[in-house]
């Protein structure tokens, strides 16, 4: 019998080891996407190459100690609020199969109520990573003048949180929360509705095990790079917004219009490519493990059906 804490414990590790595998890249997404004013990479590999000389923990890692401990709540969040979801609009109960048109739905309401976990956790973990300083004059700049033009250099994950929140309060913490809301509460549902469609048919194809682990681990990867792709302009605007100390930006559209006006469109898809390549591999071992371990804790040999995932949104 399913007992409430199965899904947050194999929530928290199917979570966590999509973060640890995606981090690295989502560090490297971050970067480019809040480079600016002429202090900009020439690239994706002059980023990467950059963030190397940090080091792993104060480079490719930064941040990452905030959402590893926390993401085991935001996963059980969406998981209860879609499951639920589907169960209040599920029309005709003797339907064998629930429509995608449910699917969406559900997937926006755990979506739109994993938002409010979630924000807080991404707003410092994006602060974190965007505080890796790319010029050598800027690493040397002493700690007094780094606060004097608001950049305040955190060492850590709460003394950033408690930093913020004593000057600003919750509103301070829930910084991107809006731009953030307009990103993952149609794309979570976008993300279910592909999840769910792909594996119907790699079913229906037989392309897949007796587990239906293959079919997890594809639908699971192509659903996570299809989002991405679609919601990039909403993360590039939500990132340099959470990153924005010297309050540049008035807002979600202030920063859309400033930013397309300096670089051009093609300011929205920055960091597209490093970001759907981290898709498919984070959301491929978040369900393998996700549901494996909802398995072994279950005691079911029947494979574990599993709708939607959070980590992708790290």
């Amino acid at each position: 019998m399913e007992h409430p804490l199965h899904d947050y414990i194999a929530g928290a590790l199917g979570g966590s080891t999509g973060l640890i595998i995606g981090h690295p890249f989502d560090t490297t997404k971050v970067q480019l996407q809040t480079q600016q004013h002429g202090d900009q990479y020439s690239g994706t590999w002059d980023a990467i190459k950059h963030i190397k000389t940090k080091g792993w923990v104060r480079g490719f890692f930064r941040g990452m100690a905030w959402p590893l401990f926390s993401y085991g709540l935001v996963n059980s969040v969406f998981f209860v609020v879609y499951g639920n979801t589907l169960k209040l609009i599920q029309s005709d109960r003797t339907k064998r199969k629930t429509s995608y048109w449910h699917i969406y739905i559900a997937g926006c309401a755990g979506g739109a109520a994993q938002t409010i976990v979630a924000c807080p956790i991404d707003f410092v973990k994006v602060v974190l990573q965007s505080q890796i300083q790319h010029h050598e004059v800027e690493q040397q700049a002493s700690r007094h003048l780094k606060q004097e033009v608001g950049k305040k250099f955190y060492r850590g994950p709460l003394e950033c949180f408690l930093d913020i929140y004593k000057k600003k309060g919750v509103k301070g913490v829930y910084k991107g929360g809006v731009i953030l809301a307009w990103r993952d509460v149609p794309s979570f549902g976008v993300y279910c509705l592909v999840y769910e469609s792909l594996t119907d048919k790699m079913h229906n194809m037989g392309l897949t095990d007796s587990n239906g682990i293959v079919a997890s681990l594809f639908s699971g990867g192509m659903a996570g790079m299809i989002t991405w792709f679609l919601v990039m302009p909403f993360d590039v605007i939500k990132s340099r917004i959470q990153a924005d100390f010297s309050n540049e930006y008035s807002g979600a559209i202030d920063c859309a219009i400033k930013s397309y006006k300096e670089e051009g469109i093609s300011v929205f898809y920055r960091s597209t490519l490093i970001t759907c390549l981290r898709a498919f591999p984070v959301n491929a071992a978040t369900f393998l493990v996700y549901s494996q371990t909802m398995k072994y804790l279950e005691h079911s040999k029947q494979p574990v059906e599993v709708h939607g995932d959070v980590s992708h949104r790290l």
